[in-house]
């Protein structure tokens, strides 16, 4: 009875197997994954049938294809002029450019609190006539709940920039550009931070000859502490100059905070006089001015175009505070796209959401409720925002070197996802045809990186063929 179940097990997945276009399943098969390690399918948008699926029903890991269900429910749920706002506060008393008192920065857990904005908030700060802050830098975080997230949770590599928690008052993704420039004549290697940290101080890796061989940041060992970067390690002049972008985990969110501000402060003729601190906005704090976002559209452009993980995980959090007066969460967030989704009559069996950016090594989706999001999405009113913030096959983002020379280049909005033992694509295939296409295919094995051959051949297919 046990081998004619296996039998039968055999039979179904080659005959599943066969059913795929044949370049598809050729691909799959070079690379050895086995279709039961496949979740695939393909809906026409316009009459909402499958046209091809494989496992459709299997909830599989997608990696940063989970991006798709929390942007395209952001734009929905948020709404497509939605931004968010970061608001200055007095405390205290003016004479002058004088504030006698605190100026406290309420968060509203904007994604996109680059330095460029943030030097323009400050302006608009400096504009109200405060030059000089003789109290202190107030920091109110309180829109988000204060779970504390270990940076080295996911892979064990805090310094990887994707590592960053999310932050209510999130600056410049906690994240510093270090370039090292090799110095022949001095016989030292320069070490440079953007954005500018002020007294922040770097002893620099020492610096070797020859070529640059294997990992050069490895070879550095790094350390960012609250007062000094270390790197007590090496750097050879072949590597030639080089930038690295880290998370500064060991640095304090306050102390980053604090070294950014008073550079860009200072620049604009300002002064701190007192510690920057956390804290909550009180009844008689006056509000001075704000800072909005870039709207809805142009951050998940960002999100899915270039994969970016922390501001995913800020429009996740953010979905659970609409209509609520408590601190964003994960579980009020996870709560929302639920509700989102059982008012479209959309099957979410099996759907796991830890943080919405795919991140994660217990998200799970089906291919079938992928499909679904994504036929629903073409017939929102919102679908050109959502599509054109996805990645342009052979064109831009991380599908920019894929597919460049084949007919489905520049017919194909699709995002990629990887992690290790997974490769995923989701998106929309405009076929030759003049069709439109929603396409998902997830695979979960050992030998997922070989499977980028096989979904490449899937929308090239979709594009000729249907």
């Amino acid at each position: 009875m046990r081998l004619q179940l296996v039998l039968l097990a055999l039979l179904l997945a080659s005959a599943a197997h066969a059913a795929l276009p044949v370049p598809v399943a050729a691909a799959l098969k070079r690379a050895g994954i086995a279709p039961a390690a496949v979740g695939l399918q393909v809906i026409d948008v316009a009459s909402g049938k499958s046209v091809l699926a494989l496992n459709p029903e299997l909830a599989l890991n997608p990696a940063s294809t989970m991006k798709l269900l929390t942007t395209d429910a952001a734009l929905e749920l948020l709404g497509p002029t939605y931004t968010f706002a970061t608001r200055a506060y007095t405390r205290g008393t003016r004479r002058g450019d004088q504030l006698l008192g605190d100026l406290i920065l309420r968060g509203g857990g904007d994604p996109k609190l680059v330095v460029e904005n943030f030097w323009l908030f400050l302006r608009k700060i400096r504009a109200q006539g405060v030059r000089v802050i003789r109290g202190n830098l107030v920091l109110d975080r309180g829109a988000f709940d204060a779970t504390v997230v270990d940076p080295a949770l996911f892979d064990g590599d805090p310094l990887k920039a994707y590592n960053v928690a999310p932050d209510a008052l999130l600056l410049n993704f906690h994240a510093l550009a270090v370039r090292f420039t090799p110095d022949a004549a001095q016989g030292q290697v320069q070490v440079t931070f953007d954005p500018g940290l002020g007294a922040y101080t770097a002893r620099p890796p020492q610096l070797t000859t020859g070529d640059c061989i294997g990992d050069w940041r490895q070879a550095m060992r790094a350390q960012l502490g609250a007062e000094r970067a270390s790197f007590d390690g090496s750097f050879a002049s072949g590597c030639g100059e080089k930038t690295w972008q880290l998370h500064p985990y060991d640095m304090p969110r306050n102390r980053y905070f604090e070294l950014v501000f008073r550079q860009l402060w200072s620049e604009l003729g300002g002064t701190l006089e007192g510690s920057v601190v956390d804290g909550t906005l009180t009844p008689e704090a006056l509000l001075l001015t704000q800072w909005d976002s870039p709207a809805i559209p142009e951050l998940i452009r960002d999100v899915n175009k270039f994969s970016n993980n922390v501001m995913a995980r800020q429009l996740f959090l953010t979905l659970g505070t609409t209509g609520s007066l408590q601190p964003a969460s994960v579980d009020a967030g996870r709560s929302a796209v639920l509700r989102w989704l059982a008012a479209k009559n959309i099957d979410a069996t099996g759907l796991v959401l830890e943080n919405g950016a795919g991140l994660s090594r217990i998200e799970r989706i089906s291919a079938g409720t992928m499909g679904t999001v994504l036929v629903a999405a073409f017939r929102s009113p919102t679908m050109p925002e959502f599509i054109a913030s996805l990645p342009l096959v052979g064109y831009d983002g991380t599908m920019k070197q894929r597919l460049r020379s084949d007919g489905v280049a520049g017919h194909a909005h699709i995002k990629s996802g990887s992690l290790q033992d997974v490769r995923s694509i989701a998106g929309y295939v405009f076929a030759a045809s003049g069709r439109q296409y929603a396409v998902a295919f997830l695979i979960n094995h050992a030998d997922a990186a070989r499977g980028a051959e096989a979904q490449d051949a899937l929308l090239q297919w979709v594009y000729e063929n249907k």
